[in-house]
């Protein structure tokens, strides 16, 4: 059992891509999911992968809280309407929906595919869209609700990454539309976006043999010097999805260890003065 602050006591939430990628660390899907259940909420477990999902809900379950796991390709409507009908069959309602799936897709305009910009637009665009389109009806009805939708700091900034940074510039925008759509239901919508942070994913598409150089790396581009994880994320999705953000809506927030607030020369700087960085 785990001591709960109960900061989103009694509350009914949706996290979608709530499985981890197998290998060391957490996945910010797994770790919204925990941090939700550890304060109150029973949390729906949507995930491609239900088998990912189950780990979470076991963990969850030991620790004394509430989930169930739904397969869900959240690209699809069916499933993504399946998907809020089973929150709302088990717990009664949606309170807060978490849309966190995403997928890299490296390249610039010049050189990314086709596919690769329609599958990137598809995976962290249209599963949002999907998944609020079946939700908001529910939150709308019950007097209110939180979306917390899980952009990125490439939506802000360049990095080669065009159609990856093209379908998070758009969930930025689409957080900050259906913030003003449906602010008088009662709904707040925002957004976190995420720096460098170590996920399993992540590490799942890393180099081995670059591995260490590329982790100090990415420690190294923001302020703090230290590496962030899945937990950081899920505590700033846990603080927007409660009443502790009740006037807060329409806004994304960096979890990014400063990474926005330096422009790349200051950060070359900064880097070429630490040791073995740079060099």
């Amino acid at each position: 059992m785990v001591e709960r602050a109960g900061r989103v006591e009694g509350k009914v939430a949706i996290v979608t891509g709530a499985g981890s990628t197998p290998g060391p660390g957490v996945g910010t899907g797994k770790a919204c999911a925990v941090v939700l259940a550890r304060e109150g909420a029973k949390v729906l477990l949507a995930d491609l992968h239900p088998e990912r999902a189950e780990e979470t809900r076991k963990l969850i379950e030991e620790e004394g809280g509430v989930a169930a796991v739904q397969a869900a390709d959240a690209t699809k409507a069916a499933d993504c309407k399946a998907m809020v009908d089973a929150a709302v069959e088990a717990f009664g309602t949606v309170d807060i929906l978490v849309n966190n799936i995403g997928l890299a897709a490296v390249g610039t305009v010049v050189d990314v595919s086709e596919d690769d910009w329609d599958r990137a637009l598809d995976v962290n665009l249209r599963t949002a869209f999907l998944a609020s389109k079946y939700t908001v009806p529910v939150m709308a009805a019950a007097g209110g609700g939180s979306i917390v939708n899980m952009s990125s700091i490439s939506a802000l900034r360049g990095d080669g990454t065009v159609a990856y940074s093209a379908a998070k510039g758009g969930l930025t925008a689409m957080t900050v539309d259906m913030a003003y759509s449906h602010g008088r239901q009662g709904i707040r919508v925002n957004a976190i976006a995420p720096g460098h942070i170590t996920t399993p994913m992540v590490l799942s598409v890393s180099d081995p043999a670059t591995a260490d150089f590329t982790a100090r790396m990415r420690e190294e581009a923001g302020l703090l010097g230290t590496a962030g994880t899945g937990w950081d994320v899920a505590f700033a999705a846990l603080f927007l999805a409660s009443d502790e953000a009740r006037w807060i809506t329409g806004v994304t927030l960096p979890v990014d260890s400063g990474v926005l607030s330096v422009t790349p020369l200051l950060m070359a700087g900064h880097l070429r003065a630490v040791p073995g960085v740079g060099d």
